[in-house]
């Protein structure tokens, strides 16, 4: 429900039937009339005795009757005149339904407190002393009957108080319900536009955390499958140089390519298994769902399976990484972590590229290849730091085959910067026709950024292309 139909809604409540004029139901209508047409008859009947005491014509009596009864039928727009209308005519002895009638209306109506308690006292002082005057007179033709003063006073202002309190208090009460029932309905209201703008709120979150869910499994799907089927082409591209002068190291290349074939397989169906729901329809949202932590297993599994398809590691890279593994088992199955980045560098060795990985501790002072020192972080800046040289080293097969490349990872005070930088293209090298989807550079960006990092990318002067990121420590503690 929009604030338009709420309020209409509003409305709808306060005037159901649609009366005319001020009032707000046609039965209010009817109510009212039947009431002046009483307080017209009665004022009427009583305008003839107050004719008769007064010495004016009787038909005076009537008229004056007849022209305050009615006025009770615009209580409900303006209480205070029919009030007033009721202490005018209180010496003639007349109006007592439209004294109560009005004191009722003026209570519980939206009129100050201070006019109310004003006229409630006009109203009480006028019948006291309308009353007081009524008894003396009566007593005065009755010999036998001599009360005292204070007794024809109590007398009047007992009449006094019970004519005027009564309708006061009551109206009072109806006026304070009313006016809670009011307020109930506009807080009721109120919620209801409120549920509806978090209805709204929360479809715009959950349409947002879609769009966010599909762009983190497309980055997924990029760092995973990309890195390994780019291996494949160049490793296939080698595969038919050297197909007819070297068979024994075709023979391994085609190895190789096939290993990382079945690899990429098995990966892509784990992906699509996660993504598919119980009926293979859609992708869940990310409430109530365990797709993050399995396609971080499957991410791991990944970089961990990775060197697997390597036959020609040297023994102390992979020693050295795994050294590093030892120390940090724990975070294995949260995904790829720093102390694979020599695995990583050394299957682009093995697919043709001359790529020089140095790694800095702390101090600045350069640690053994093979063994990133200094302390481990979270789990996701060691992804996000391991996925920026995965795809810096893929762009540059991609782009640049043939090229130099060098990774420099630095252990810093509250934070880690990787850099990954090639020369130019070799003129002579093969070209493996890599495609490019150009979403290599977002993808990194993404992640950098999303830990609260710094990632800057962009050629150099060299003639080759530099890709750099600083990614805080605590970012994701």
């Amino acid at each position: 429900m929009t604030a338009t139909g709420a309020s209409e809604s509003v409305a709808a409540r306060g005037r159901p039937g649609g009366g005319p004029w001020w009032w707000a139901r046609r039965r209010s209508v009817v109510l009212d009339v039947l009431l002046a047409v009483v307080s017209m008859a009665e004022c009427m009947v009583e305008g003839v005795p107050f004719a008769h005491s007064s010495g004016m014509p009787v038909v005076a009596g009537v008229l004056l009757g007849l022209v305050a009864g009615p006025v009770l039928l615009v209580r409900r727009r303006w209480p205070v005149v029919v009030v007033l209308t009721s202490i005018a005519v209180m010496p003639a002895e007349m109006g007592g339904l439209l004294s109560v009638v009005g004191l009722y209306t003026l209570a519980a109506s939206d009129v100050p407190r201070r006019i109310i308690g004003l006229l409630a006292g006009m109203t009480v002082v006028g019948t006291v002393v309308t009353t007081f005057f009524s008894m003396r007179q009566d007593v005065a033709v009755q010999p036998e009957f001599h009360p005292p003063v204070w007794f024809v006073t109590v007398m009047a202002l007992a009449v006094g108080l019970v004519l005027t309190a009564p309708p006061v208090l009551w109206g009072l009460y109806v006026g304070a319900r009313r006016r809670l029932v009011e307020s109930l309905r506009e807080r009721a209201d109120g919620l209801e536009r409120e549920l509806s703008l978090l209805a709204d709120r929360a479809e715009e979150r959950a349409e947002w955390a879609r769009n966010e869910e599909r762009t983190r499994i497309a980055r997924e799907m990029h760092d995973v499958v990309a890195h390994r089927v780019s291996l494949m082409v160049v490793h296939a591209a080698a595969l038919q140089a050297v197909a007819l002068k070297d068979p024994e190291k075709a023979s391994r290349n085609a190895g190789l390519v096939g290993d990382m074939g079945r690899q990429a397989l098995t990966e892509l169906r784990e992906m699509l298994g996660v993504l598919r729901t119980a009926d293979g329809a859609a992708v869940r949202g990310p409430a109530g769902s365990d797709e993050p932590e399995r396609l971080a297993a499957v991410a791991s599994r990944v970089s961990r399976q990775a060197a697997e398809g390597v036959a020609e590691a040297p023994a102390g890279a992979v020693a050295g990484a795994a050294g590093g593994s030892a120390g940090g088992a724990d975070l294995e199955g949260d995904g790829p972590w720093l102390g694979e980045l020599g695995e990583l560098v050394e299957q682009s060795r093995v697919a043709g590229m001359a790529v020089e990985f140095s790694v800095h501790g702390g101090d600045g002072e350069p640690v053994a290849v093979g063994v990133v020192g200094g302390p481990r972080y979270a789990a996701r800046v060691e992804q996000t730091v391991y996925r920026v040289v995965q795809e810096a080293l893929t762009n540059v097969h991609k782009h640049a085959p043939g090229a130099r490349a060098r990774v420099r990872l630095a252990h810093r005070a509250g934070e880690v910067a990787v850099q990954v930088e090639n020369g130019p293209s070799e003129r002579d090298a093969a070209d493996a026709g890599l495609p490019s989807g150009g979403n290599g550079l977002v993808g990194m960006r993404e992640r950098v950024t999303a830990l609260g990092g710094v990632f800057v990318s962009g050629p150099t002067e060299a003639g080759g292309f530099r890709v750099s990121a600083v990614v805080p420590v605590g970012a994701a503690a």
